[in-house]
């Protein structure tokens, strides 16, 4: 049976054919309508209670500045518990702030303070949602319909963000800013439901979960290490920052520029959202005739372009025709990012990589929003939005430091490994551990050799280890220690078992080079060993020392 391609006519469809993803991303299109129809209730209000630029961007910001906050323990809160629990929850926080607002809406108590706040909650809500939420993709569909799935999920957006900012202007123009509120409440409800009955297949570890202080540790550490990444979230950041400026000040573009309402306010959203779809359903092409760099590239100075048109533009349809194209390119872009992020992370740390991906996009977006509003206030919104389009057109200059990475299939783990033989008694907090792994390397072998283990370090920290480093001994050069530290030994035994199958491949790459008939050597030590003296005497007191061929570890596993 052939498999399905990620991004053909027929294949971007695929993961639709599995019913619990299918369930799931109709009931994300109905509260992605909730959440963006709030978002313009929210917006439009905050408009007629106030005349200040800033206090309007600050709307924006509300909504999106949780992510940037909480996104990285929601992250670590994804990876060690049942996702879809932690997605119900979440589901809940926003249901709560959406309630809360409709009744104080509705009783005429709502300030511009109370609003942020409020927007503030439905927020956090969605941003503890967003790591557990899409880290269970890949539990929804199979592994070789992931792309396409990631796609799906951004048309899902966007299908919403063309329809709800219409149905939100009806709405708030015919039954107020209430009505607007409740509604994003009621659509809550599906995806709750949709959830619930989902019996997700749970995957235990052997190993007790880590603790969410040194989960988020893990997750930073992993994010550090990981160039690749690191590219993709700073290029991320600064689209956000950049791109920002047309959505957070599209209702002052509507009320300065155009003289229009709330019905044109949510026409121009539905019509960016038109091209955000456009921009999903053309994304297969572009990615065949473009690398991911060149992608980037084409959409900064496309939106630039738009967002320069936005400005000058008094017609309603020219804007209309610019935000198409606006919006068409800002799809791209995102799913070019979340598409790199995705899968570049292994499973064990994916909901807090994809927590980073949305610190970085939305931060960049809330911090924009803030920066535009305030200098909005001073310059007015056509100098605001040519400044804008200005950095938007220079920002493909980035790519000669920052280029974008290849996009390969997404790292998956290796076998487990069997725990190492010991003779001192350990108890899983026993640390900090001290691990030595001696090779023996041809001295004409021996540049090839370090650099291969600039690459072992990498994965070596980015999997839990510290004070990573290597000697060669000046007595005999053939002779070559890795030394690095883990915390304690449960975390020595996290670290060996996440290695990827790229990984672990690069890890034999590097027990090649090793000469002789002994195999490679490696001593696991218990450093500052306060206990493990020996104070009875049938108490061992020395430290285990363990010569690990290559063929019994797949590599080494060190």
């Amino acid at each position: 049976m052939t498999k399905p391609r990620a991004f053909s006519a027929e294949g971007i469809t695929a993961p639709l054919r599995f019913p619990v993803f299918r369930r799931i991303w109709l009931a994300s299109l109905l509260s992605n309508l909730g959440t963006l129809i709030q978002g313009i209730g929210a917006a439009w209000a905050m408009t007629q209670m106030t005349s200040s630029a800033g206090m309007v961007a600050l709307v924006q910001t509300a909504l999106m500045l949780p992510v940037m906050l909480i996104s990285m323990p929601a992250g670590a809160i994804a990876d060690m518990y049942d996702r879809r629990a932690v997605a119900l929850i979440a589901l809940g926080v926003a249901l709560a702030g959406a309630t809360t607002l409709t009744t104080l809406a509705w009783a005429g108590l709502v300030t511009p303070t109370l609003l942020l706040a409020l927007c503030f909650v439905v927020g956090s809500g969605t941003a503890l949602m967003g790591p557990a939420w899409q880290s269970s993709v890949a539990e929804q569909a199979p592994l070789e319909t992931l792309p396409a799935a990631i796609a799906l999920n951004g048309i899902s957006y966007n299908i919403a963000r063309s329809v709800g900012p219409a149905v939100g202007g009806i709405v708030v123009a015919y039954a107020g800013a209430a009505a607007a509120f409740a509604l994003n409440a009621l659509l809550c409800l599906p995806l709750m439901v949709a959830l619930f009955l989902w019996k997700r297949i749970a995957q235990p570890s052997r190993l007790p979960p880590e603790r969410l202080g040194r989960a988020i540790v893990s997750g930073v550490r992993y994010i550090a290490n990981s160039p690749p990444i690191k590219i993709v979230l700073a290029r991320a950041m600064v689209t956000g920052v950049i791109s920002s400026a047309v959505i957070a000040l599209m209702p002052l573009v509507v009320r300065d520029l155009l003289q229009g309402g709330a019905q044109t306010y949510g026409m121009l959203l539905g019509v960016f959202g038109l091209g955000a779809i456009l921009g999903a359903l053309g994304f297969a092409q572009i990615r065949k005739c473009m690398t991911g760099e060149a992608a980037i590239r084409a959409c900064g100075l496309a939106m630039g372009g738009a967002i320069a048109a936005v400005a000058l533009s008094r017609q309603p349809v020219l804007t209309a025709v610019a935000l198409v194209l606006a919006g068409a390119m800002w799809t791209m872009a995102w799913t070019l990012f979340s598409i790199g992020v995705q899968l570049s992370a292994p499973r064990w740390v994916a909901g807090r990589s994809i927590a980073a991906y949305q610190a970085a996009s939305s931060g960049g977006i809330a911090i924009g929003s803030w920066g535009w509003g305030n200098l909005t206030d001073v310059a007015g919104v056509e100098i605001t939005l040519l400044v804008a389009a200005a950095l938007m057109f220079v920002s493909p200059l980035l790519g000669l430091w920052l280029r974008m990475p290849p996009v390969g299939a997404r790292g998956e783990e290796s076998e487990i490994l069997d725990d190492p033989k010991i003779r001192l008694p350990l108890t899983g907090r026993s640390g900090p551990l001290v691990v030595e792994v001696e090779y023996r390397v041809a001295q004409e072998q021996a540049r090839a050799f370090h650099n291969i283990m600039q690459d072992v370090q990498l994965f070596r920290k980015r999997n839990g280890a510290y004070g990573w480093s290597i000697a060669r001994d000046i007595a005999d050069p053939e002779v070559w220690i890795e030394r690095y530290h883990c915390p304690t030994w449960l975390d020595y035994l996290r670290q060996r078992n996440r290695s990827t199958q790229s990984e672990r491949a690069m890890e034999k790459r590097a027990i090649d080079f090793h000469i002789g008939s002994d195999p490679v050597r490696v001593r696991r030590m218990l450093e500052r060993p306060f206990g493990s003296v020996p104070w009875e005497g049938d108490t061992p007191g020395r430290a285990t020392e363990d010569v690990v061929s290559i063929a019994s570890s797949a590599g080494g596993g060190q």
